[in-house]
């Protein structure tokens, strides 16, 4: 019998299993994140959590140019109602 430490364990289920909530809390894992599974020679399972970015915007930085913009004028400029 192995004496490696168990945080916690689930069930497979067809073929999904679930991640306890212990471990989601511990590794901040919430939905739309990505886990990369590796097996290393030895047998052991390797998990990356791989954070989702948040929000469409979430590389942007902001507007750094010098020139003033109003997006009021610039829409009807371009003809849309």
């Amino acid at each position: 019998m192995s004496t490696d430490r168990v945080d916690a364990e689930s069930k497979v289920s067809g073929n999904q299993a679930n991640i306890p909530a212990q471990i989601r809390r511990q590794l901040d894992i919430d939905d739309g994140d990505q886990l990369r599974w590796s097996v290393k020679d030895d047998g052991t399972v390797q998990i990356e959590v791989v954070h989702r970015c948040g929000g469409s915007f979430a590389d942007f930085t902001g507007y750094e140019g010098n020139e003033e913009a109003d997006g009021t004028t610039d829409h009807d400029a371009w003809g849309l109602e």
